[in-house]
């Protein structure tokens, strides 16, 4: 789930690379090690460190991937750490500020049951991570929870309690939440689809 489709130059694409000791796998390791970090700082009421944190965690989300193209250090393992860093920061931030009262319980509700169900819907039709062009909508989708989620928890740091703050957070947010809900469709129309092109293939081939 990347913010934006950033890459390497025109031919650059190579094989992933088997080492696991790449920049952007450091980058996306520095992304999961925020997850405790920022659920630490919403307990103890540290809003304004635990905005940092989250807006260096969004950061990470589009970095680690345009260094791996920039360098080409695209590798195995980062191909999978990566949508694991973003499910699991996106699900514990969305959690998080749903427990300690600083978003609605249907934010959690709209962005973790479908990404249950797409990660369930992946395992039963391929036995392991489904592969998918990122598309427009998730682009967009992402780019306005990274946006909206430190603006809603910068409305509780001190100095920063306007009213204007809340609701462009909050706009922001929903607009997520309906983008996140057509991608889900998108994404989960596309698994379909490439798995019945799959079985048709298989079919076709000689035995």
């Amino acid at each position: 789930m990347r913010l934006i489709g950033a890459g390497a130059q025109p031919g650059s694409e190579g094989v992933a690379l088997s080492t696991a000791w790449t920049l952007p796998n450091f980058i996306t390791v520095v992304r999961f090690l925020g997850v405790p970090l920022f659920v630490w700082f919403i307990a103890e009421q540290r809003f304004g460190a635990a905005v940092i944190t989250l807006v260096v965690m969004g950061g990470t989300d589009w970095v680690d991937g345009y260094v791996a193209r920039r360098l080409n250090q695209v590798s195995v393992i980062g191909t999978w750490l990566d949508p694991v860093a973003d499910r699991t920061a996106l699900i514990v931030v969305a959690v998080t500020f749903v427990i300690a009262g600083i978003a609605p319980a249907w934010l959690v509700w709209t962005i973790v049951i479908p990404d249950v169900i797409i990660i369930v819907n992946a395992l039963i039709l391929f036995r392991g991570p489904l592969h998918l062009p990122v598309l427009t909508v998730g682009k967009i989708r992402t780019a306005l929870l990274l946006v909206g989620a430190p603006l809603l928890l910068l409305h509780h740091v001190e100095g920063f309690g306007q009213e204007w703050l809340l609701v462009v957070a909050q706009g922001l947010l929903a607009a997520g939440c309906v983008l996140h809900l057509i991608a889900f469709y998108a994404y989960f129309t596309a698994a379909h689809r490439k798995y019945r092109l799959e079985q048709a293939e298989q079919q076709s081939c000689p035995s």
